[in-house]
């Protein structure tokens, strides 16, 4: 796990960092093994000042996932991108590079309060190298009528989020040579499994 901080330029100058730092931690499961990086869009009052940050955002994730020494390629990306639609600028600058939104949750409403829907939180990845098959099953957790049943949504929002959580469903490989090779047994044994305890 770790804070993701852009190095220096060439000239050793800092390089300018994003508006909130993103934070990434690596996960391993089954024969996965995939990174999770959180990133908060600066809101701003102008929606197109969002767009550098989002385009400059898709730029170096797409960089990272594509390089040969990085420490593994398979990139989740998940946050708050303060992106209105898809299909607007904001949404275009974002997917840029190449960066996939599951359709379950391209027009799916993720805030938990206020008249109009709105879709700033997104989860996306770059599809050519991802070691997992999305399912197609994806969507939010409407959990705001289910907690502080007693206050007005506005007053929840304050206590819990103003934002759904979002899920996504991968397939992963559990077949029994990567669940042999993760457990440490020999599959030509007789009964391979027999020693792994229940």
């Amino acid at each position: 796990a770790g804070e993701l901080v852009l190095p220096p330029m060439g000239d050793n100058s800092p390089a300018r960092q994003f508006a909130r730092t993103p934070y990434a931690v690596s996960f391993r499961t089954g024969g996965a093994t995939f990174i999770l990086t959180t990133l908060h869009v600066l809101f701003g009052s102008i929606p197109a000042d969002r767009e550098p940050e989002l385009r400059a955002i898709a730029e170096w994730l797409a960089g990272w996932s594509r390089s040969k020494t990085s420490y593994h390629r398979d990139h989740l990306v998940l946050g708050d991108f303060n992106i209105d639609r898809s299909g607007d600028p904001r949404f275009e600058a974002f997917t840029s590079t190449g960066l996939m939104v599951p359709k379950a949750l391209q027009n799916i409403r993720t805030n938990a309060t206020g008249s109009a829907a709105k879709h700033y939180d997104q989860i996306a990845w770059f599809m050519g190298g991802l070691g997992m098959n999305p399912t197609g099953a994806a969507g939010t957790i409407e959990f705001e009528d289910a907690v502080f049943r007693e206050l007005t949504r506005s007053q929840m929002s304050f206590r819990v989020s103003d934002h759904r959580p979002l899920w996504v469903e991968f397939n992963i490989d559990e077949t029994p040579p990567t669940l042999a090779e993760a457990l440490g047994v020999d599959l030509a044994a007789p009964d391979p499994f027999s020693v792994v305890p229940d």
